[in-house]
């Protein structure tokens, strides 16, 4: 953190899910597979699913309001939306997002980074603060993957789910609990491929919107990338691996968070996770997680905190917090 500027300091919390549980019985018999395969592949085993007629927005309306109720401040000066699955390639989902929050007139645009959204939305929402172009910031990330999911592929359909979290974030001082410390931001273009929603896109129409994606090339990067992200991380908060006291990383995979605090030599009771019942929400995944692990216990003020994503584009990204202490949403 650059001396004499603001820090971005979490202050609001809050996250919603749709109300209609999928368990893995209902998706096995799709897949014709046992849903003790879904569950050792994945670690999942129920997701929520949003009923007809509900889109992105929506839920982000929802996750948004919690936040700016455990804020108490009522006001910001921005909105982010994180989110790979908007209600339209245009005009872009921020601006609704603000407008049914009462916030019409504040700036407001979506940030695209996929898994990694949530991260990236961070670094975005922490220069503005940081440039004194803003003084608080409401940042979403939300997903509505079943609405990009094929059914009958084994590769996507037990995974995601959908999902919406949501933080404050405000000026600050840089050594508060809260103040998100330095970032770490990747991407690589050549392997954009492993990970990709078909059709919708400008080169791409062919009608049929789908995510596809190559499980054992997304596992091996995610390792890499992810676990660079973790280790850099803590080291720019001057930090080592064994002094942070939870990680909350990206919810991809069980097994791949599981292999990630073996490669690094980690506790995985120091990992907090909920993809068990709601698998991975993309772009609200780590917010979601993160309201989780506040309202149960698994996080605490005062504790050291690295947070980090790896998804499609390839991107990844990482972050540090010391825990604040954070009101419930709701």
């Amino acid at each position: 953190m650059t001396a004499g500027r603001p820090a971005a300091v979490l202050c609001g919390l809050g996250s919603w899910l749709p109300s209609t549980v999928v368990a893995n019985d209902v998706v096995a018999a799709t897949l014709g597979v046992s849903e003790e395969w879904i569950l050792q592949r994945t670690g999942v085993r129920t997701r929520r699913r949003v009923e007809p007629g509900t889109a992105t927005v929506d839920m982000a309306v929802e996750a948004g309001a919690r936040a700016l109720k455990s804020d108490g401040a009522g006001q910001v000066d921005a909105v982010l939306l994180a989110t790979g699955t908007p209600d339209r390639i245009c005009p872009s989902s921020a601006p609704t997002v603000a407008a049914r929050l009462g916030l019409s007139g504040v700036a407001a645009l979506d940030v695209s980074a996929a898994c990694s959204g949530f991260l990236y939305g961070l670094a975005v929402a922490e220069g503005l603060i940081a440039a004194d172009t803003f003084h608080r910031v409401l940042l979403v990330g939300a997903d509505t993957m079943s609405s990009v999911l094929d059914p009958e592929d084994r590769t996507t359909a037990a995974i995601f789910g959908d999902a919406a979290g949501a933080v404050v974030l405000r000026a600050g001082d840089p050594s508060e609990p809260g103040a998100l410390g330095p970032f770490v931001l990747g991407s690589d273009g050549d392997h954009g491929d492993f990970i990709h929603i078909t059709g919708g896109g400008a080169l791409d129409r062919r009608g049929r919107v789908a995510l596809t994606m190559d499980g054992r090339s997304v596992f091996r990067h995610a390792l890499h990338r992810m676990g660079g992200a973790v280790a850099t991380a803590a080291e720019r908060a001057g930090w080592s691996l064994h002094e942070v006291d939870r990680f909350a990383v990206h919810q991809a995979n069980a097994r791949i968070s599981r292999a990630l605090a073996a490669d690094l030599g980690v506790d995985p009771a120091r990992w907090v996770s909920n993809i068990e019942h709601a698998g991975n929400t993309t772009a609200a995944s780590v917010p979601l997680l993160l309201d989780h692990a506040n309202r149960d216990g698994g996080l605490r003020p005062g504790q050291r905190v690295i947070l980090a994503a790896f998804g499609a584009g390839l991107t990844w990204g990482g972050t540090s917090v010391t825990w604040p202490t954070l009101a419930a949403g709701d």
